[in-house]
């Protein structure tokens, strides 16, 4: 697909489910483009603090993505911090951040804070990926407001088109609300088992559905790994 060099793409890794592989997506994704030579930003905005872990960061580290989106006095940009990958930063998640699902409701126009709060990430970094938490909340909704795509990791198990259908309802909203550039860029299927029939079912109905969105390669699961 065409990109333009000159700026930086901001991606949400977003699914209201929980455990169908945002925060693998978005760790081992942006590690690749990483290790393409490509300067890469992963933002945690989920406070399980995930994706801090998994790059070898503490929770308590600060600047963090809290502090983005409860004060002025950072962007994305300068709180970002190298990993121990090479030309992979990260704005990193703490506990504390379950408390913005509160405080951001309370603010008048909140969705809009952490677009406001990107910085020069697009300037910086080739891909800014934002792992969301597993709801379609404030801090959900603020991802998708500030990107320009969103990649949907879809597990291939039996309830996946019923959350699909829900996701897709919150994006029509907010494309017609709050931001009209935001692309799907594609659905990912996750942790498949080509072994069963229902995941081979699950593959076919997703891509029967959405012929035009839905990725290529499929991850398996690996219990190995």
């Amino acid at each position: 697909r065409s990109f333009n060099p000159v700026m930086g793409s901001v991606l949400a890794v977003a699914n209201q489910k929980g455990g169908v592989g945002k925060t693998t997506t978005a760790v081992n994704l942006g590690a690749s483009i990483a290790g393409a030579g490509y300067p890469t930003l992963v933002v945690d905005l989920d406070p399980q603090c995930n994706a801090t872990v998994a790059l070898g960061i503490p929770k308590d580290v600060s600047p963090n993505v809290y502090e983005c989106l409860s004060g002025d006095s950072h962007t994305l940009a300068t709180a970002s911090i190298p990993t121990g990958i090479e030309h992979l930063h990260i704005v990193p998640s703490t506990p504390e951040l379950a408390g913005a699902t509160v405080e951001l409701p309370r603010i008048a126009g909140s969705e809009d804070i952490l677009r406001e709060r990107l910085g020069p990430v697009k300037e910086r970094y080739l891909f800014t990926l934002l792992d969301c938490p597993p709801s379609l909340g404030p801090l959900t909704v603020n991802a998708l407001v500030a990107a320009d795509k969103v990649i949907v990791p879809v597990q291939t198990e039996y309830f996946a088109l019923e959350g699909l259908a829900q996701l897709l309802d919150t994006l029509s909203l907010i494309q017609r609300e709050l931001n009209p550039r935001l692309t799907i860029a594609g659905m990912i299927l996750t942790m498949h088992d080509g072994r069963t029939r229902l995941a081979r079912d699950v593959e076919r109905e997703v891509r029967e559905h959405f012929p035009s969105l839905v990725f290529d390669t499929v991850v398996p699961r690996n219990v190995r790994l």
